[in-house]
């Protein structure tokens, strides 16, 4: 497990950086798949950091539970009414920890507010669908 020192330690030169150019700051990151491979995707992404760690909290284990709720009639087109895409989404946190109740709540509030998947789906980012044409295999 990493130390807060150490962190804060290994943050400092890339927050320098971001301050000085933030336009460093700005990456994209690719997700790809193929028909045939099972429709899957793999989601390239930096070292994730951990907000207990920065916060200098004592976590012995924990655990992260994602689940949404999904009407399948809509992306199957059974039912004209129904909704494409989650309905809604719960994230649910395990966590082993000596830290207080106060501490523990100041955790989630600064895990939702850094979390990037979180505030992506909470903004509303701009998005668009293109069609290229494929490469020849």
């Amino acid at each position: 497990m990493v130390e807060s020192d150490t962190l804060r330690a290994l943050q400092a030169p890339l927050k320098r950086q971001y301050r000085d150019d933030p336009s460093s700051a700005v990456v994209t990151l690719h997700a790809a798949g193929s028909l045939g491979e099972g429709i899957t995707c793999s989601v390239e992404s930096g070292r994730a950091l951990a907000v207990a760690t920065s916060m200098g909290l004592p976590l012995t284990d924990g655990t992260v539970r994602a689940e949404g709720d999904l009407d399948f009639r809509g992306t199957l087109g059974v039912g004209a009414q129904a909704p494409v895409g989650f309905r809604a989404i719960r994230l649910t946190f395990g966590l082993a920890t000596t830290a207080s109740a106060t501490e523990v709540a100041k955790l989630l509030e600064l895990t939702e507010r850094y979390c990037v998947v979180f505030q992506t789906l909470a903004g509303k980012p701009a998005l668009s669908v293109d069609l290229v044409p494929a490469a020849p295999s």
